[in-house]
């Protein structure tokens, strides 16, 4: 049906720069929002940046001014340009498309298996 497919993450320096992608593919009609959520060891998941199909963002505040998201709403892809890395930004990053709706017409969320970010010295 509907799968997630994440690329981009890796190990890099700090201060260094990683760009995530995640392209939705499957009988999709549109996708309300794709964003990425993260998860460090031991913490719990948490929203980083999410972006609406009308260009709307949400960041959360340890990443504003680092980090970029952007959508490409005809191939259903969305990026999260990583600059000035820090220690505390390692984590599993994980892609979500919220409002999927197929061409069955069904809306539904998905997730995808999740990259490794770490930054590190």
């Amino acid at each position: 049906q509907v799968q997630l497919v994440e690329s981009g993450g890796g190990l890099v320096q700090p201060g260094g720069s990683l760009r995530l992608s995640c392209a939705a593919s499957g009988s999709i009609v549109s996708i309300n929002a794709m964003g990425w959520y993260r998860q460090a060891p031991g913490k719990q998941r948490e929203l980083v940046a999410r972006i609406f199909s009308d260009g709307r963002t949400n960041y959360v505040g340890s990443v504003s001014g680092r980090f970029t998201i952007s959508r490409d709403n005809a191939k259903n892809t969305v990026y999260l340009q990583m600059n000035s890395l820090k220690p505390e930004d390692t984590a599993v990053y994980y892609c979500n498309a919220e409002g999927v709706r197929s061409i069955t017409l069904r809306l539904d969320d998905y997730w995808g298996q999740g990259t490794q970010v770490t930054v590190s010295s």
